[in-house]
C-alpha cells in the first residue's frame, strides 16, 4: 500500500520518537542520581533504528499475517534500556556519573532539534510540490 509519507519522513518520525525515549532513559538516570544501588541504565538506540528502518533485511518476505518477521510498521519499534556496564560503581552503589548524563542529555537534545529541523524541511518540500509545482496553471 503507498503511503503519503516516502521512508525519509518516516525514519525521521521514528528517530524523533526514539529521542523522546533516550531523553527519558537519561532523565531517570539524572533524578535518581542520589539513589543508593540505582544502576544507570542506557538505551539500544542503533539497534532500534536498524529495526526500524529495515536494515537488517535484504530480502523482502511474503508475509501473510501482520505479525510475520519483516512486516514490521517502523512506528511500532521500541529500544530496550539496559543496564549501563560502563557506570563506575560509587560507595553507595550507584552507576549514575550525572556530568556524563549531562552531556547525553545535550547531545541527544541536539540530534532531536536537527531530526525536527530535517521533518520540518522535508514536509515543506512536500508542501511546495502540492501547491506550487502543479505544473500548467
Amino acid at each position: 500500500m503507498k503511503t503519503l509519507f516516502d521512508p525519509t519522513i518516516r525514519a525521521l518520525n521514528q528517530n524523533l520518537n526514539l529521542r523522546l525515549e533516550n531523553q527519558n532513559v537519561i532523565s531517570s538516570n539524572i533524578a535518581n542520581a542520589d539513589t543508593p544501588g540505582y544502576k544507570a541504565k542506557a538505551l539500544d538506540f542503533e539497534n532500534a533504528m536498524r529495526d526500524a528502518l529495515d536494515l537488517e533485511d535484504n530480502v523482502k518476505l511474503n508475509a501473510t499475517n501482520p505479525e510475520h518477521i519483516g512486516t514490521r510498521d517502523p512506528g511500532s519499534v521500541e529500544a530496550e534500556a539496559y543496564e549501563d556496564a560502563n557506570g563506575v560503581e560509587s560507595l553507595d552503589g550507584n552507576t549514575v556519573d550525572r556530568a556524563g548524563e549531562m552531556a547525553k542529555m545535550k547531545e541527544n537534545e541536539i540530534l532531536y532539534s536537527a531530526s525536527i529541523e530535517a521533518l520540518r524541511k522535508k514536509l515543506a518540500m512536500l508542501e511546495y510540490g502540492i501547491t506550487e509545482g502543479g505544473g500548467n496553471k
